[in-house]
């Protein structure tokens, strides 16, 4: 199999427009959760999110374009812009565009979309119901309008797993890559679902934290008093490469993916447990071992950890039992950015590349009670983030439906 780098990155979420600025607010655990503005949450129990503020897709696309996509679309196509640049195609470059794919991920689509013209059919009638509502609201369609703007006509792929899609994503451009399908694939993963039914939704299933009067500590992973994740929306993307053709152009690379591991809880619709995830670490940790030639150390996670009961001490009973006395070091930065669903694992992707390439591990913020008595003893990097020579690191991304992600990226 081919091997297969990361040449460029984007990323938007509620603490910045761009990757640079996402990524030192991160690190200095900066919190972007707050009250809800995007619509009137009195009717819903749960009254914050991690939304993304000042948003104006109107700087960066056609404002006749704007009204034809979901706002998961604007946040993909604002961070595939930002990748692309990074990557440093140039015009003129001899690019094949037949051999450069997409691979779309995103949990739930237009979910925005598909609550607001609902209320229009009950309300108005089915003729009234806007002609761009489908197109906006496919989750595919985030492939679709970003691979227009950019004439990829390689591989059109969407993975729509719940909140592993972006994981899942970065997994089937790897895949497509190393088997020669293309030779380039963009993955842009993301999400919008801060909507009445959205968070009506996951907060009828108990899912979400109610800590409503202390939005910037309710998001608190791994904690003895997390109560549930807190919604956050954005986006992200990362061009990945064939190892050659980026070498031949001078490419500058962020990491090379050696590992992608997949598995099924066929447990549970929404109870996670620990073997899913367990085997995903350990699928992909074995295929690292092949290519690797099996003489590789993790030095940092950069955990699923939602904030929730059931699966910090899930994913942290799944780390134990893989690593033993050996854990690498661990955090989460949902408590920052909010769980941001399908474009999560795309966001917590970046985040781990950027961290290898900066030598620093982002901080589980809200990090005030450890949980011993369940077993949640590792180090998790609480409140401030630490300086670490990193050489490999692993994503981990786990979704309602028993759907597992995970993937590992080493220095090149």
């Amino acid at each position: 199999m081919r091997r297969v780098v990361v040449t460029g990155l984007g990323m938007i979420t509620a603490l910045g427009h761009d990757a640079k600025t996402s990524f030192e607010n991160i690190v200095n655990g900066e919190c972007g959760v707050d009250e809800i503005k995007l619509f009137d949450a009195s009717r819903v129990s749960v009254k914050i999110a991690a939304e993304v503020k000042n948003f104006d897709p109107a700087s960066f696309m056609n404002p006749k374009e704007v009204k034809k996509a979901d706002r998961f679309i604007h946040f993909g196509i604002k961070a595939a812009q930002e990748a692309m640049a990074d990557a440093g195609f140039e015009e003129g470059d001899n690019i094949d565009f037949t051999r450069f794919g997409i691979s779309a991920a995103s949990g739930i689509g237009g979910l925005t979309n598909i609550e607001k013209n609902s209320i229009i059919c009950e309300t108005r009638g089915p003729r009234r119901i806007s002609p761009f509502f489908i197109p906006s609201a496919l989750a595919n369609m985030l492939g679709g309008f970003v691979s227009i703007e950019h004439g990829l006509r390689g591989p059109n792929l969407a993975s729509v797993t719940a909140c592993a899609a972006g994981t899942h994503g970065i997994s089937e451009a790897f895949k497509t890559i190393a088997m020669s399908g293309a030779d380039r694939m963009m993955v842009v993963a993301a999400e919008s679902a801060i909507c009445e039914v959205g968070v009506g939704g996951f907060a009828a299933m108990k899912a979400l934290s109610t800590r409503n009067d202390d939005p910037q500590k309710a998001s608190r992973p791994f904690d003895r008093d997390r109560d549930g994740f807190v919604m956050g929306e954005g986006g992200a993307c990362l061009i990945l490469e064939e190892y050659e053709t980026a070498v031949k152009r001078g490419a500058k690379m962020y990491g090379e993916i050696i590992g992608v591991g997949e598995s099924g809880d066929a447990n549970h619709i929404t109870s996670p447990v620990v073997d899913g995830p367990q085997r995903a670490m350990e699928a992909a940790i074995n295929m690292a071992k092949v290519r690797t030639g099996g003489d590789f150390v993790i030095d940092y996670v950069n955990a699923h950890g939602t904030s929730t009961p059931a699966n910090d001490k899930n994913e942290t009973t799944a780390l134990k039992a893989i690593f033993g006395d050996k854990v690498p070091l661990v955090s989460s930065t949902k408590g920052q950015i909010g769980h941001c669903l399908g474009a999560a694992g795309g966001i917590e992707a970046v985040v781990s590349l950027m961290s290898m390439e900066k030598g620093v591990v982002p901080p589980t913020i809200n990090y005030e009670n450890p949980d011993s008595e369940n077993g949640l003893d590792l180090d998790y990097i609480p409140n401030e983030s630490r300086k670490a020579d990193l050489n490999i690191v692993m994503s981990n991304s786990f979704g309602f439906g028993g759907t597992n992600g995970v993937v590992i990226f080493k220095k090149v």
